[in-house]
């Protein structure tokens, strides 16, 4: 009668003992079921943070590069002084009257202007004179004037440095002639802004002449003047002083007539600085040089001739 009871009973606990268990193991797979997407999550958050932190980075990195590049992009333009002449006298009326009276007493009226392709940037002119004193001889004179201006551009320079450059190959032209001798040179005073005078003489078939190149730069415009006299026929040559004071005097005039073309001080209105308007800024030498006009003598004392400069 007891064994029965027995049985239920421990059919009774088995079953509560098998309930107590199932309910664990459904606990213990929901734990296990919870812990990919715990895992998902921090992975997700990890992610999302790594990524944050990289954006933040990226665009520091981006920023410092646009930074770089626009300090790599933008660069000053060169800037260049504006040439201070924009423009050049007729090269004819440099001197007076008077003035040419002085040097070619003969010659006032046979002023001859050389070629220019710009007559803004580059012009000469040559006179002639030949006194004829009969059996004594004769007195020949030749004087040229010639003006070049430089334009200030961004590639080459300002006009003053363009002009000095030319400046100094002039003087050196002028102490190197082939054939010169008693060669000297000394600046001269109170014209532009550098003036040299050189003097040198000249032995030829009509007789004994006398070179006077006086160079002076005057802001950016160049003024070269030759004059060479002779005395042919038994004439006596002139002196080497007296033409240099001559030509002197003339250069000075010439170099005030080059400022007040430009109005007063050569303030005349300067052109764009880095858009050249001239052609003497891509042509820094005229086509032939005025220190070497002088070494062609006259062929003779009846009908002396002289080269001209253009």
């Amino acid at each position: 009668m007891h064994r029965p009871a027995q049985r239920d009973q421990r059919s009774r606990n088995s079953s509560l003992n098998t309930g107590v268990t199932t309910r664990r193991l459904h606990r213990a797979l929901a734990t296990l079921a919870a812990v990919p997407v715990i895992l998902l999550v921090a992975v997700g958050c990890s992610s999302d943070s790594g990524s944050d932190s990289g954006s933040g980075s990226g665009s520091a990195d981006n920023a410092a590069q646009e930074t770089a590049g626009a300090g790599e992009t933008v660069s000053a333009s060169p800037t260049v002084q504006a040439a201070a002449y924009q423009k050049l006298p007729e090269p004819c009326t440099v001197l007076s009257t008077k003035t040419l009276k002085d040097l070619v007493p003969k010659g006032v009226k046979s002023g001859k202007e050389g070629s220019s392709n710009d007559t803004s940037t580059r012009g000469s002119c040559s006179w002639t004179s030949l006194v004829n004193n009969g059996v004594k001889g004769s007195q020949f004179r030749w004087l040229n004037v010639s003006l070049l201006r430089f334009e200030s551009t961004a590639s080459r320079g300002s006009g003053d440095e363009l002009a000095q450059a030319y400046y100094d190959s002039q003087v050196q032209d002028a102490e190197s002639t082939a054939g010169a001798k008693n060669t000297r040179s000394e600046a001269v005073t109170g014209a532009g802004d550098a003036a040299t005078s050189v003097h040198y003489d000249l032995k030829k078939k009509e007789g004994s002449f006398r070179q006077q190149t006086v160079v002076v730069r005057v802001e950016n415009v160049v003024v070269t003047l030759d004059y060479n006299g002779a005395g042919l026929a038994g004439e006596k040559t002139p002196s080497a002083d007296s033409l240099t004071k001559a030509a002197v005097k003339a250069v000075k005039e010439a170099v005030a007539k080059v400022s007040s073309a430009n109005g007063e001080g050569g303030s005349g209105t300067p052109a764009p600085t880095n858009s050249p308007t001239s052609s003497a800024s891509s042509s820094p030498k005229p086509s032939a040089s005025p220190s070497k006009a002088a070494s062609k003598a006259p062929a003779s004392s009846a009908s002396p001739s002289a080269s001209k400069k253009s």
